[in-house]
């Protein structure tokens, strides 16, 4: 369907009530730090981009409301209200998608699913009246005359890797509580160019990154600021370098609209390792205020690296490229993963010893999980070792995310030692005196380039009250609180203007210590399990996992 004849379908559509639910994300997660966004004021870390940009593609005559469950209650007086309610998202958040679809079936309201859990798990979603599988920009308006000609059930999917991100449209900001989240969110690209053995992000949505415009971008970034915003936001890409033409040209545009506003946002966003080689785009990312990215490490040993297929992150000193980082004022969090083939005997040292050389408070480790429709699960199918899915309604309390969950496969080396390689690690690195000794060294090395007054009174006087939380939440804390001060005044003396920086670090072990301790008792219980050979694989096919309470 070319452009004038979508437009026409979108602009005759009749009235709807559309009601988009972001569905809960597993509670004990990684990324579920609801004690440290508290300190803020927030509720969650980010709002739900995709159901909002989906929002933007209806027809004008729809009206939309969204209840996003991570923030606030979903009542039957709100699907009443309803015509049509539209769901989805990652696999994190399966259990509550699954429960909002019985949700509405049982209101006998229909219900659209899209989002990337759907497109790589379709047959998991069936009870569902519509899919929307792969970028919906593509296929919403056939999903849209379907829906206005009476249809009540089908599936509409898009052709991989097609969408024109110059076509996507500003997302429909003004639907979000702009106080329930610590930050907001924008994307700039799809797609990486890398080829990593155990990635979704390249079956999802390719290797040839595609970016919005220049001039869409800072459209976006308008209607956040003439909304009242101020503050973090979050460039979603899985890639933010994939394409660095794009982004060389994006980046000045960001340092000009920036300095003309003083300074309203500081950015954060995630790429691949080979930033570190770029120093002038590392210069230019840090005058226009980015301060904080996450880099998938995943392993120090370069055999690893290999047979994952993320070469990128060979032939490097990891310790240099990060510190390089560190020193364009941008803070790394890491991701690793355990469990490869390719592990020759126990990693834990090697890693432990890599996250104390780079000097990453916030470090990602979890278990290597095989995601559907990946070259990782592909194989392992064919080896005859991958695991059926769990009942994820069954593990709603636990599975969050790779750490929690993982291994879904019979793994090369025994199970037993990858597990007590998980355990040793997250006890080490997520102690109090080794998590803050980090934490001052990344304050130490941190450039942070100079705003202005402006800027930093707006911030100071923004942050004061987060700040005193802060302070109260760790010092009474016995185990934090002689932590805490001497990094604040080791920071303050050696290098304030990393100050902020450093207290968002301090904020997030308020969640990350307690959550690495829930994982380690999920840990030892199935190493309990197999020392006392009553593990099997069922405990992975039934999610027959522990209840229990985060620390």
């Amino acid at each position: 369907m070319d452009s004038l004849a979508q437009e026409a379908t979108l602009m005759a559509a009749p009235p709807c009530q559309v009601l988009m639910v972001h569905p809960r994300f597993t509670a004990p997660s990684f990324w579920n730090c609801r004690v440290s966004c508290e300190l803020f004021g927030a509720r969650y870390p980010s709002p739900p981009l995709g159901l909002i940009t989906v929002a933007a593609l209806l027809p004008p005559s729809w009206e939309v409301r969204l209840v996003d469950r991570n923030t606030d209650d979903l009542t039957p007086a709100d699907l009443d209200a309803a015509d049509l309610i539209m769901t989805g998202g990652m696999i994190s958040q399966r259990a509550d998608t699954l429960a909002i679809i019985k949700m509405c079936k049982a209101q006998r309201k229909p219900v659209v699913i899209g989002g990337p859990d759907v497109s790589s798990n379709p047959h998991i979603f069936a009870e569902a009246d519509f899919q929307v599988l792969g970028e919906a920009e593509s296929v919403i308006e056939v999903f849209v005359k379907a829906w206005t000609s009476g249809k009540r059930q089908g599936v509409f999917e898009a052709d991989r890797f097609q969408v024109d991100m110059t076509r996507s449209p500003i997302p429909r900001f003004e639907l979000l509580q702009f106080d329930h989240y610590i930050q907001m969110a924008v994307q700039f690209s799809r797609g990486c160019p890398f080829n990593c053995e155990f990635c979704d992000i390249i079956e999802l949505y390719g290797r040839v990154p595609r970016t919005k415009t220049r001039q869409q971008i800072v459209a976006e970034l308008d209607v956040l600021y003439q909304l009242g915003y101020r503050g973090r936001v979050f460039f979603v890409d899985d890639n933010f370098v994939g394409n660095k033409k794009e982004l060389r040209r994006l980046l000045p545009v960001l340092i000009e609209w920036q300095r003309l506003r003083k300074y309203p946002f500081e950015f954060l966003t995630q790429a691949s390792i080979n930033l570190a080689d770029d120093s002038q785009l590392l210069e230019t990312m840090r005058k226009a205020n980015f301060f904080a990215v996450f880099i998938g490490i995943e392993s120090p040993d370069t055999d690893t690296l290999i047979s994952m297929q993320k070469k990128q992150n060979t032939r490097r000193n990891l310790a240099t490229s990060i510190n390089r980082i560190h020193a364009a004022g941008i803070f790394v969090m890491a991701g690793f993963i355990i469990g490869f083939d390719s592990e020759n005997g126990s990693v834990a040292d090697s890693i432990i010893e890599c996250i104390e050389a780079t000097s990453i408070p916030v470090c990602l480790v979890g278990l290597l999980y095989a995601l559907a429709n990946t070259q990782l699960s592909r194989r392992l199918q064919r080896e005859g070792r991958l695991y059926p899915d769990p009942d994820f309604t069954l593990t709603a309390d636990v599975i969050g995310d790779q750490c929690s969950a993982g291994l879904n496969f019979k793994t090369a080396r025994p199970r037993r030692d990858i597990l007590d390689d998980y355990d040793r690690i997250l006890e080490t690195i997520y102690r109090p005196a080794e998590y803050f000794v980090r934490v001052r060294k990344v304050g130490r090395i941190l450039n942070r380039p100079k705003l202005g007054a402006v800027p930093l009174l707006r911030r100071i006087f923004r942050e004061l009250p987060a700040f005193a939380r802060l302070a109260w939440s760790s010092t009474r804390h016995p185990d934090l609180r002689k932590h805490f001060w001497r990094t604040i005044l080791d920071c303050a003396i050696h290098n304030p203007r990393s100050l902020p920086s450093v207290c968002m670090m301090i904020a997030l072990y308020l969640h990350f210590g307690p959550f690495s301790q829930y994982v380690r008792q999920i840990v030892r219980h199935d190493i309990a399990l197999i020392d006392r050979g009553e593990w099997t694989e069922s405990q992975w096919i039934a999610g027959s996992q522990p209840v229990l309470v985060p620390a």
